[in-house]
């Protein structure tokens, strides 16, 4: 069983095919989807597609959090907008976090006093509901270690990781696991492939951010745009790099995700048993 740990399954590439995306991902042996939400006004949405589309694939779950490329946009009753959402959705065995918040230091035009004062606030959210959080990490590694050791915050993800080896060991300490997808199928990554080789195999997760981050033989296929049925392939990838089987990677990356996410694991108890990835 393969586990994507971060896709955007309401993004507007995917409207109109969903009910397809989630059978091919599913066809592909893609058991398990996390959906972090990107707005306050999007958390009814997310939870809404988990419910619909969790029938089909029973290991879909979602996070609710506020993104920082939408932080020019956002108001400060967003705060109390999200904190009544997940309030909302402590019942809901499908939610599982916070997320996907973060910092974002390499996108121009963002004001950075407010993706600190989201950010900040989220995380004092995560504290208060003592949920995981799914964390957006670009060029801003220290800035977001600096507001997790402020706080008690119980674990979670470090999306698509590209920070130093030292900045990972740090994270790692705090509780959270490193994504790794597509990037590294390019032979130029050098430092997320030296990261992915050299970590811990317990401190990795798998995830496509689908439909972003497109795995390089995408463009040669002329393929569109990224979505989590390619995972296995990324996957294997993956594992190639580690020096690991296929099976052997996808076990480790779905109990890593699990033992982080632990409502996840708790709703994947009953029909998961992920022994092989193929």
């Amino acid at each position: 069983m393969w586990i994507d740990t971060h896709c955007h399954l309401d993004a507007p590439e995917f409207l109109g095919s969903l009910p397809s995306i989630i059978s091919a991902a599913k066809n592909k042996n893609v058991q398990a989807i996390l959906l972090p939400a990107v707005k306050a006004a999007d958390c009814q949405h997310v939870r809404s597609l988990a419910a619909e589309f969790g029938v089909e694939l029973p290991g879909l779950v979602y996070t609710l959090g506020i993104h920082p490329l939408y932080t020019n946009q956002a108001h400060e009753n967003d705060i109390a907008i999200l904190e009544g959402q997940i309030t909302q959705s402590l019942g809901d065995p499908r939610f599982v976090g916070i997320g996907e918040i973060g910092l974002d230091y390499f996108v121009e035009g963002l004001d950075p006093h407010k993706q600190e004062y989201f950010f900040n606030a989220q995380l004092d959210l995560a504290q208060q509901f003592q949920l995981p959080v799914i964390l957006h990490v670009r060029r801003s590694q220290d800035a977001i270690l600096k507001g997790l050791r402020r706080r008690n915050i119980p674990s979670g993800i470090a999306h698509a990781f590209n920070g130093s080896f030292q900045q990972a060991e740090q994270f790692i300490e705090l509780g959270f696991k490193l994504g790794f997808g597509g990037a590294a199928t390019y032979e130029r990554a050098l430092q997320i492939r030296r990261l992915l080789a050299e970590l811990p195999i317990e401190s990795i997760v798998t995830e496509t951010d689908a439909p972003d981050i497109p795995p390089a033989w995408l463009r040669e296929e002329g393929v569109a745009f990224n979505e989590p049925a390619f995972l296995p392939r990324i996957g294997r990838e993956l594992a190639s790099i580690r020096g690991l089987s296929d099976d052997e990677f996808a076990l480790a990356v779905w109990r890593n995700a699990m033992q982080v996410l632990p409502r996840w694991s708790a709703l994947c108890a009953g029909f998961a048993n992920p022994k092989l990835a193929s």
